[in-house]
């Protein structure tokens, strides 16, 4: 059974670690604990009843409460699936470079490698234009290119 637990909205993951250690500690029947970072003020937890979260959640700090109603697996499965960091960038979107020897420095993309997450991209400040590929993590979408399809 899934439970999904109320928390204050940025401490998800401070109230998952503080839950798993109580856990481990008290020797809790909890199966699973999980933070989603595209849902904010929520954690899920599995366990075999909704007892053993209401005890392990008693008294936590930044534990709003626990919903009533048991969460079906079909309803959170697509938060879990793991897609592409390349999908919201494509060719000559304006990106900021926010690791790596160039941090700070803003960049046209010139290519998009799905299979990799990796991108190719022109310095907008360099004199010379050199195609630099980096991680598509290393960097934040500022501006959409508008000529899209």
């Amino acid at each position: 059974m899934i439970f999904s637990v109320k928390t204050t909205v940025g401490q998800e993951n401070m109230v998952a670690e503080l839950l798993s250690s109580k856990q481990r500690k008290e020797n809790e029947n909890i199966n699973a604990i999980a933070v989603v970072s595209d849902l904010k003020g929520y954690v899920f937890i599995e366990a075999d009843n909704k007892t053993e979260i209401k005890k392990l959640t008693y008294n936590a700090p930044h534990v709003k409460g626990v919903i009533e109603k048991e969460v079906d697996l079909t309803e959170i499965t697509h938060f879990f699936e793991e897609k592409p960091l390349t999908t919201d960038i494509h060719k000559g979107d304006r990106v900021e470079l926010i690791a790596g020897p160039f941090k700070g420095e803003k960049a046209k993309v010139v290519r998009v490698d799905d299979a990799k997450d990796k991108i190719t991209l022109e310095l907008i400040e360099a004199t010379v234009p050199i195609p630099v590929t980096v991680d598509a993590a290393s960097v934040r979408v500022l501006d959409k290119d508008n000529q899209q399809n």
